[in-house]
């Protein structure tokens, strides 16, 4: 049964929308395919809106040469979908879900609504495993947790897409579990995206992954489409086929201005700053498709990365990001500006599941207590140097000048690693336990005597 409908009914075009008039039986995400007068390629679009008898579609491509007479607009009845196949790992697909690789088709298993299904809250499990990234600011700091939604909150000029890649090169589970990356872009660069290709293919980790590469010169509203396009493949990666999937997506900014160029055109109110009143809804339909299910073996873990600007954490993006997600990784300019690579600002980051993934079987059984007392060690030692700053070092006690000194070694020496450096989780924790020995006994009051005698042996 033939469920499409045409017209020729197009009244307005208006930026990346076209209204056409008169239609019914039209549904909200249906597709439709707009043929203009002189072209022999169709271009193709969804319904964003529906109001009384006009549909306004919002175009995955651009609208020039788009005329209102003789334009022919056919509703086709069905929503967007992603066609899927264990063939996806390996390939790069553009941000529309087309295959730009070069490589041979795909031919699918199954197709699916990029919308996706909402989880029922009764049916998600705890997050509760470690995911090892090699990073020792990540893995001991602020564990990542399988399952979690933990976003990286960097700024302009900062190197959060060489901190991506390297999360994407080194992220590992428990040996003998399937792993896959999604690694989806919105309106980066072209460089930026071809670094990103050349990373994952020079190192081997295409093997595992997925791409997809949305960059600044593609359409606008392809961008809103992109990262649901990502989240249905690592749907179908961990429910179907029983992966850990690690999603990192680069920049939700982008994604977020693509949303208030959609609205501005629709002539919306605007809310904060002009973005969409509704902002807050869209990202975590987004967000909330991380998770554990019951009954499933895989998993879905995000690491969305948004570019703050003008460095503001009360900026509309990452504040309404932080209310949804789990915490966030925040790089810092300070320690970007010491040449300090990944510059992860330790004290501004959170992992609010950082426990369920740490312990005996998981890392190390004293990672807690360790983590606990390298942060406290590390947030005294800066309290100090600001201290020195204003009263001078010859102000200072012994004390004081082994925790200024422990600071800038946990700086350069564990939050340092350079951008092709891996280290395991025991490394990390070996390391961290080398810069404690600086310290005297009596500030380690975070971790039991036993530990302390164990890992730095008896005073």
């Amino acid at each position: 049964m033939d469920t499409t409908k045409s017209y020729k009914t197009v009244g307005e075009v208006n930026g990346p929308l076209i209204v056409v008039q008169g239609v019914e039986g039209v549904g909200y995400d249906e597709l439709v395919e707009v043929q203009v007068p002189g072209e022999t390629k169709t271009r193709l679009g969804k319904v964003l809106d529906i109001y009384t008898d006009k549909a306004i579609v919002q175009m995955f491509e651009p609208t020039k040469g788009v005329q209102t007479e003789n334009t022919k607009a056919r509703f086709l009845g069905r929503l967007q979908t992603m066609k899927l196949s264990p063939d996806m790992l390996g390939r790069v697909f553009s941000g529309g879900g087309d295959v730009i690789d070069g490589g041979p088709a795909l031919i699918p298993e199954k197709e699916e609504s990029i919308n996706g299904q909402p989880i029922n809250p009764y049916s998600r499990e705890f997050p509760n495993d470690f995911i090892q990234t090699g990073i020792s600011s990540i893995d001991v700091m602020n564990t990542l947790v399988r399952g979690q939604k933990l976003p990286i909150f960097s700024g302009s000029g900062m190197p959060h897409a060489k901190f991506a890649a390297q999360i994407a090169r080194q992220a590992k589970v428990t040996s003998g579990e399937e792993f896959a990356i999604v690694f989806a872009t919105m309106g980066v660069p072209f460089d930026e995206a071809e670094y990103f290709r050349l990373q994952f293919e020079e190192t081997g980790a295409i093997e595992r992954s997925v791409l997809f590469i949305n960059t600044a010169s593609d359409p606008v509203v392809e961008r809103i489409a992109t990262p649901r396009l990502a989240l249905t493949t690592a749907e179908y990666l961990a429910y179907e086929l029983g992966m850990h999937v690690l999603v990192i997506m680069t920049d939700i900014t982008n994604y977020c201005e693509a949303l208030r160029e959609v609205s501005s055109a629709r002539k919306e109110v605007p809310g904060r700053r002009g973005y969409p009143g509704y902002m807050y809804t869209d990202l975590s339909t987004l967000y909330e498709r991380a998770g554990r299910v019951k009954g499933k073996k895989g998993t879905i873990t995000q690491l969305p990365i948004l570019s703050m600007p003008d460095d503001d954490k009360t900026h509309p993006i990452p504040d309404l990001t932080g209310y949804i997600t789990e915490g966030q990784f925040v790089l810092s300019r300070a320690l970007h500006s010491k040449g300090i690579f990944a510059p992860v600002d330790v004290q501004d980051s959170l992992s609010r599941l950082w426990s369920a993934g740490v312990g005996e079987g998981k890392t190390r059984a004293d990672h807690a207590s360790l983590k606990d007392q390298l942060f406290a060690s590390y947030a005294t030692g800066k309290e100090v140097r600001e201290l020195a700053v204003v009263l001078g070092e010859g102000s200072l006690t012994d004390t004081d000048r082994a925790h200024m000194k422990f600071a800038d070694r946990f700086e350069k020496e564990f939050i340092n690693q350079g951008h092709h450096v891996e280290r395991s989780v025991i490394e990390s924790l070996d390391l961290g336990w080398k810069l404690l020995a600086d310290l005297p006994r009596e500030s380690l009051k975070r971790v039991k005597p036993e530990l302390i005698e164990k890992h730095l042996g008896s005073a």
